[in-house]
């Protein structure tokens, strides 16, 4: 699971890494257009949680006939929505990208990645979803395989595209389009069997969107709350761009630590789905447990790597000597949450296992808006303090909402989720 992460790092920096060769213009662009690409993967991303939960509890059972129906329902519902918004984009992406009041030449390459992404968003979706299934069917390696194609298909593909054909820089979005396409077609070959008619059944729906509705609604409330803290920051009474990169910087740098705190999130959600499908109630909350323990000390071991070479790093990603000690502090402050954050992340992929996103959902935003936002609202913009009261009130939101995942967890009522 923290390959298929990692391979998954390397496509998303490899379109970043491609268009800063090209230009800031193309960078931006290509952030610009990420960001609102991100809330179209937003909806499949809840279909697959939704789908890990309940797929992962019918092969638990072994009930092979309603696994197949629940398995071509989900992937006749990712189709369905993949292709309408495919076409919405193909269409209309490109008019309402040039009518975004940003820097004129920004607006017009984003234009072009918006109208070349919207082509493979449909196999994008498909492409996620039978991730998912694989996860929870134990066919993970298969999963690997696949994720490890597309990500050598789509630096290769950059850099044909780029630099080696007329297309220039719209082979950046080109490039992902098809990798992701050749990455559903191997995952639709690898589940041929399990996926024999074209068939939406309402109930499976039903079950799929009321775990996945709540994951949803958690990943907009959390891309939110990072561009309102980047609002917070605009607030600083100095240095307000420097730290802006250095948090930029800080969150990169972090993302790595996310990985294998998500990857043990993934593996802990089908563990306990196959587990609790099998009836295996005190089985599932042992694993639960011990998946955590070992993804903690993970996470551990890279936090006190990134503390120990924290100089280096914001020396490598910047060359200004604010934003490199701006980054530093970042790095020193969010780096003693991030074991609490581990622990938190991964007993939460244990409940959406189990179904139960409702109550990571209420944890995770309430500490994120009731907590970190104010917090550093008041800390800045209200008592005029400096960037690092923002990184320690990130800190005491992850702390928080660490107390309140492990609450939930041992009282238990997650395992009585009925599916």
């Amino acid at each position: 699971m923290i390959l298929i992460m990692f391979f998954e790092f390397i496509i998303s920096l490899t379109d970043v890494y491609i268009a800063g060769k090209l230009g800031k213009e193309y960078q931006a662009a290509v952030g610009f257009v990420s960001q609102v690409y991100f809330i179209f993967i937003v909806v499949v991303n809840a279909i697959t949680m939704g789908t890990v939960a309940v797929v992962s509890r019918k092969w638990g059972e072994k009930n092979r006939e309603e696994l197949e129906t629940t398995i071509s329902s989900v992937f006749t519902l990712a189709v369905v929505a993949g292709i309408i918004l495919s076409t919405l984009g193909v269409f209309f992406a490109k008019n309402i990208t040039l009518k975004i009041p940003i820097e004129i030449h920004v607006r017009k390459i984003a234009a072009e990645f918006a109208f070349f992404y919207s082509f493979g968003i449909v196999f994008h979706y498909l492409l996620i979803l039978s991730n998912g299934v694989l996860r929870s069917i134990k066919s993970v390696k298969k999963s690997l395989l696949t994720m490890f194609i597309v990500a050598v298909s789509n630096v290769a593909l950059n850099f044909f595209f780029v630099f080696a054909t007329p297309i220039g820089f719209r082979g950046v979005a080109l490039s992902t389009a098809v990798s992701v396409f050749i990455g559903a077609l191997i995952n639709y070959l690898n589940l041929k069997t399990l996926v024999n008619r074209l068939v939406l059944k309402i109930y499976v729906i039903k079950k799929v969107l009321k775990i996945g509705i709540p994951s949803g609604i958690l990943q907009i409330g959390w891309q939110l709350g990072s561009t309102v803290l980047f609002l917070i920051i605009n607030s600083l009474k100095e240095n307000r761009v420097e730290v802006m990169a250095a948090f930029t910087n800080g969150i990169r740098i972090e993302a790595a630590i996310y990985l294998p705190a998500f990857a043990f999130n993934m593996a802990n959600a089908v563990i306990i789905g196959n587990l609790l499908g099998e009836n295996k109630k005190k089985d599932a909350f042992k694993n639960g447990l011990v998946t955590a323990i070992m993804g903690t000390i993970v996470v551990t071991i890279m936090t006190i790597f990134i503390i120990i070479y924290a100089k280096s790093i914001a020396e490598f990603l910047s060359h200004n000597s604010v934003v490199i000690n701006e980054t530093i502090r970042y790095l020193y402050i969010s780096m003693i949450s991030e074991p609490f954050m581990a622990w938190g992340v991964i007993l939460g992929g244990a409940m959406s296992g189990a179904g139960d996103t409702k109550t990571v959902m209420k944890n995770v935003l309430f500490s994120l808006w009731f907590i970190r936002i104010p917090l550093a609202f008041i800390f800045v913009s209200v008592l005029g303090f400096g960037a690092s009261f923002i990184w320690w009130s990130m800190n005491i939101s992850i702390l928080i909402q660490c107390f309140l995942m492990t609450r939930q967890y041992w009282k238990k009522r997650w395992m009585e989720y009925v599916l």
